[in-house]
């Protein structure tokens, strides 16, 4: 769509949420208009990240934001087919949107969990709100990536990839508009997106503040299964934990070796590593400031004398046998390395 056309498409929409109404006409052509100077304003999308995303909805995906439509749902096979292609992401997902669902749950919102692509996999409702969250195209099998719904929080998210609130009228699609939608993208183990998660609310008296609070949640628990999933995944080798000033999830995976196979997202911006995918080999000293000098080689013998001794209970005999050196040559070692017995 054009945006020519869009602009005439808008003047002509007259009524829409016939089966919702929560907006007003007036407050709905209102929203419409001024979806329509955003877009035709060369300068909003660069001045905004929502109106940048307004721009995307209308010109890159043909979307009208007047547009009026029943909510579609895949097949249930369709659904499991996507749970199956998360693994165990939606497993280690499960108790995360239960303890959401415990904190948000009482105040009329629901909890959401998308795939990549933004097509809800799993959710959690209050049994009385169940069929009100359907109608509003909340059930698992919806689809909320931006090319679907324009401007949305599952699907703008996961475009852009960061975390976000999309708060009533924020919305491209005027049948949205009644909606505050809070998100986070989820990461894997090897840095891609993997889903998203949601809490939306239809709240009439839901606020930006509210939304503010919900959203630390929404973040904590995306982080969360995050944490959980990269543990799962190298749950066979050595998972250290590194400071994260802006508390992202910063792990890396070392093998036996002190090799580093693997780092989550933050870990892997953190120490400027490719972006996704499976990581190179490359040896933790080289990330965390040690060295490949002499000195560093002694720093690495130091290390793993003082571990045979401490397992040792500083035997030194024993510590000698773990180390398959003789006790004269292991006493020799530590005197050079300044060791004592």
């Amino acid at each position: 769509m054009t945006c020519a056309e869009f602009a005439q498409s808008a003047n002509r929409c007259n009524v829409i949420l016939s089966d919702k109404g929560i907006c007003g006409i007036a407050s709905i052509n209102a929203h419409i208009d001024k979806i329509a100077q955003a877009v035709q304003s060369g300068a909003a999308g660069a001045q905004s990240r929502l109106a940048a995303s307004w721009f995307r909805s209308v010109v890159k995906h043909g979307l009208d934001p007047g547009q009026q439509r029943a909510p579609e749902y895949l097949s249930a096979k369709d659904i499991s087919r996507r749970r199956q292609a998360l693994g165990r992401v939606a497993v280690i997902a499960e108790p995360k949107l239960d303890q959401l669902f415990s904190l948000v749950g009482s105040s009329g919102c629901c909890v959401v969990l998308t795939d990549s692509q933004g097509v809800i996999v799993d959710h959690r409702f209050k049994d009385a709100d169940m069929q009100v969250f359907h109608d509003w195209g909340l059930g698992a099998g919806a689809d909320w990536s931006e090319a679907a719904q324009g401007t949305n929080g599952i699907g703008t998210c996961l475009t852009e990839r960061r975390e976000v609130v999309i708060h009533r009228d924020q919305h491209f699609m005027a049948s949205n508009i009644a909606m505050s939608c809070i998100d986070a993208p989820v990461y894997g183990a090897e840095g891609e997106i993997v889903a998203a998660l949601d809490v939306s609310s239809a709240r009439a008296d839901q606020t930006e503040t509210m939304n503010g609070m919900i959203s630390e949640l929404v973040r904590q628990a995306a982080r969360s299964i995050e944490a959980d999933n990269f543990q799962d995944k190298y749950r066979d080798v050595r998972v250290l934990v590194v400071n994260d000033p802006s508390g992202g999830v910063s792990r890396l995976a070392t093998n036996a070796d002190d090799i580093v196979i693997g780092a989550t997202r933050a870990a892997r911006r953190a120490f400027d590593l490719q972006t996704e995918g499976a990581l190179k080999p490359v040896p933790l000293g080289d990330l965390i400031g040690r060295d490949n000098t002499s000195k560093g080689f002694e720093r690495a013998q130091s290390a793993a004398v003082m571990r045979a001794l401490v397992r040792a209970d500083h035997n030194v005999s024993l510590a000698a046998r773990e180390l398959g050196v003789s006790r004269a040559t292991l006493y020799r070692r530590m005197k050079r390395l300044g060791i004592s017995g």
